[in-house]
């Protein structure tokens, strides 16, 4: 059976039909936007999924990556404001918020988004000392964010991060900084040394003064007891006590002898060999007592008589 004109028109009508429907579906991947240009102008953006355009008219203009993104900053030498010359680099992240914004309102984003980050990096460091820049790191990627984020806004991008990885300062500075901690760690040292030392004097003098003041009460002590036992010996020798004489006198006299004796001077101690002496003398002050305040029964005391005793012998004793 011959074909016809009409059977070889409707399968070529079936094909670019066919063509036209595949031509006009577009499928979007997750985390990505499509914008959609329409003779050049945009029109509409395409979200994930399976959308539809108008074959031949429009057109896939820009793919962009919706997900957030990280870009790395490259090392970059920064003077600081006391004339500090460091090494920096740092990481940047970003993302798209708008596709048709980042597509349309900047030529190439990334280089964009690098550009700026560089930029206020060497404005906002150096501004600042070096010992800010090295101990404020988390001060300076709060600026930086900032800064970058509000200019970077007009882009339909969101900056998420931006943070500073290295510091290196020179060679001959990373010395000098370490013979100036050096220094400050020895002068602390020192400081607690001195501080230990001030607290011991401080306890020490402390000491002292407890241990004057003890034995100043000690002294004290000693002394009320002497006048106390110096005014029991007056009531009894005013009473007529010979015995209390004779025990005071015969107390002041060993010590003395024991104080002489034990002098670390005394070689030789010239004393009486005859104890009747001692007692002799003891009698003698015990019967001047009696005679001065009475025997107490309101007699005169029988007057002693004088008896002549030759002088005690005396002889070298040895200490």
């Amino acid at each position: 059976m011959p074909f016809s004109g009409f059977d070889v028109i409707i399968p070529v009508l079936v094909v670019l039909v066919l063509l036209l429907i595949f031509a006009g579906i577009k499928t979007v991947p997750q985390g990505f936007n499509y914008t959609v240009e329409r003779f050049g102008g945009y029109t509409r953006t395409l979200t994930p999924g399976l959308n539809i355009i108008v074959p031949f008219i429009d057109r896939i203009g820009a793919k962009m990556n919706m997900m957030e993104q990280v870009l790395d900053v490259p090392t970059q030498e920064v003077i600081t404001r006391d004339n500090a010359i460091v090494a920096v680099d740092g990481v940047a992240f970003y993302q798209v918020l708008t596709a048709a914004q980042a597509a349309y309102q900047v030529s190439g984003l990334q280089n964009a988004i690098l550009n700026l980050t560089m930029t206020n990096i060497r404005s906002v460091m150096g501004s600042m000392d070096l010992d800010e820049l090295l101990s404020n790191r988390d001060t300076i990627n709060e600026r930086l964010l900032r800064i970058v984020d509000d200019a970077a806004s007009p882009w339909g991008i969101k900056m998420t991060r931006v943070e500073i990885k290295d510091i290196n300062p020179p060679a001959n500075l990373v010395e000098s900084m370490a013979r100036q901690m050096m220094a400050e760690r020895n002068k602390r040292a020192q400081i607690l040394e001195a501080e230990g030392l001030k607290q011991a004097q401080i306890l020490e003098a402390e000491g002292r003064r407890e241990a004057a003041f003890r034995d100043a009460e000690a002294r004290e002590r000693g002394a009320e007891a002497e006048a106390r036992a110096t005014q029991v010996v007056s009531e009894a020798i005013a009473a007529g006590d010979v015995q209390a004489v004779n025990y005071f006198v015969a107390q002041k006299y060993t010590e003395a002898l024991a104080t002489v004796g034990s002098a670390p001077n005394s070689k030789v101690v010239l004393m009486p060999m005859e104890a009747s002496s001692l007692i002799g003398s003891l009698g003698g002050i015990g019967a001047i007592a009696r005679e001065v305040f009475g025997d107490g029964s309101g007699q005169q005391p029988e007057r002693p008589r004088t008896v002549s005793a030759r002088p005690p012998r005396t002889g070298p004793v040895e200490g």
